[in-house]
């Protein structure tokens, strides 16, 4: 390897772990202030919120790595500027364009890098995490999961435990459906069979009820009962994909298609990791559009402050299609590319006044 890329290789990941360890360090501290807050009222060992934000901040992290990129290749052209490093390496024939291709190829290879590891761990985290914390939430006698036997429900309402599995989900409604309700002690009271639930609100309306009450079966054309649960509240208990891997997803998504069940968001989500690479390249490139359009600014906080800027916006640019690709408004593909070719498309307009600078 060239002697010059090993010197910018190293400072480039001088500046990626540094500003990592400053946002970690910050969220961290945020994610503490929020356990604080939350166990306030609750009686817990005193080292128990620092685990639990331990454990929730790298999830935290690998949503932040485009902007931590971002800001580490800034970081990077300051410490060249500053050394007067860019104009050396241009006397010698090395363009700005070899440079940004060096910090853009490191970029790529460490965004699969935690795409293979770092995601795979956070997710682990993350899921203990949300394990240890049910146990002090409110709804923490409330369970729900998809397997592939369909949906289970756990739901303890009016002194009653009932146990819920269902074939699949049909808009509102869950199609054979099988509930067995149980008193405090677990014992059993009675089973009800249905081939069809209204779950628009939390009174849901069995349809063609069969009920069997110890050795008596009886027909009803409905039956009411109360539960913690519609159809939003089932929908949103499976929203938090950050804390499956890629693994994890793949299983969900077969059990999901079993179920019925959309899949757009689990869609959406490998989509994105898959391109989580590109985007962290993206990011690099117009990171050093901006250090190097701006080098004449004498003020590094002002650079940095521009860079922010455009992180806002690309932050919202993102979110706004990832909300209209749930949303079915466009396809999951244009939710998660359109966001990247816009990136590219400005990054490409502006890349070739690079070697002028």
């Amino acid at each position: 390897m060239k002697t010059y890329i090993k010197f910018l290789s190293k400072i480039f990941l001088n500046s990626f772990f540094y500003v990592s360890l400053v946002m970690f360090s910050l969220i961290f501290i945020l994610n503490l202030l929020s356990e604080l807050d939350f166990f306030k009222d609750i009686k817990v060992d005193n080292f128990f919120p620092i685990y639990l934000s331990l454990l929730n901040s790298p999830t935290f992290i690998f949503e932040m790595f485009p902007f931590i990129f971002l800001i580490s290749t800034q970081l990077f052209f300051i410490t060249l500027f500053n050394n007067n490093q860019l104009s050396i390496f241009k006397y010698t024939g090395l363009k700005n364009s070899n440079i940004l291709f060096i910090i853009s190829l490191m970029s790529f290879f460490l965004g699969i890098l935690i795409i293979t590891f770092f995601y795979s761990f956070s997710s682990s985290l993350k899921n203990f995490y949300l394990d240890l914390k049910t146990n002090y939430t409110k709804d923490g006698k409330y369970l729900a999961v998809i397997t592939k036997n369909g949906l289970w429900i756990k739901d303890v309402v009016d002194n009653k435990i009932l146990i819920i599995n269902s074939v699949k989900i049909e808009q509102n409604h869950l199609i054979d459906a099988y509930i067995s309700e149980f008193n405090n002690n677990f014992e059993i009271r009675r089973n009800i069979v249905s081939p069809k639930i209204d779950i628009s609100s939390k009174n849901w309306i069995i349809y063609n009820a069969e009920v069997f009450d110890k050795n008596k079966k009886q027909k009803l054309k409905s039956l009411k009962i109360n539960t913690n649960f519609d159809y939003l509240i089932i929908q949103n208990l499976f929203s938090n994909l950050s804390s499956l891997s890629i693994i994890e997803l793949l299983q969900l998504r077969e059990n999901y298609k079993s179920l019925n069940y959309s899949i757009i968001e689990i869609d959406i989500q490998l989509l994105r990791l898959i391109s989580f690479p590109i985007y962290l390249v993206l990011m690099t490139v117009l990171s050093s559009i901006i250090m190097l359009s701006t080098k004449e600014l004498k003020s590094s906080i002002l650079k940095i402050s521009i860079g922010l800027f455009f992180s806002v916006v690309i932050y919202y640019l993102f979110n706004f299609f990832n909300v209209l690709g749930k949303t079915e408004k466009i396809n999951i593909f244009s939710s998660v590319l359109m966001p990247l070719i816009l990136l590219t498309i400005i990054n490409s307009i502006i890349i070739r006044k690079f070697n002028e600078k």
